[in-house]
């Protein structure tokens, strides 16, 4: 990855989600395509590195 890259996030249930800026707080991140999906857009794939925030749920 290109140094100073940023990865953008608007994914709030996302325990890597930094809402107050809207970034992603992982290093790097895996993309994979979704299965049966041949729209050849941008929801043709999707962030693998997701985690559901549980404690932001429980609030």
């Amino acid at each position: 990855m290109e140094q100073g890259q940023k990865i953008n996030c608007t994914v709030g249930s996302c325990k890597y989600n930094d809402e107050g800026r809207q970034e992603c707080t992982l290093q790097n991140i895996i993309v994979e395509p979704v299965q049966n999906c041949h729209i050849e857009g941008p929801y043709e794939s999707m962030c693998a590195s997701y985690k559901f925030n549980k404690e932001k749920e429980e609030q």
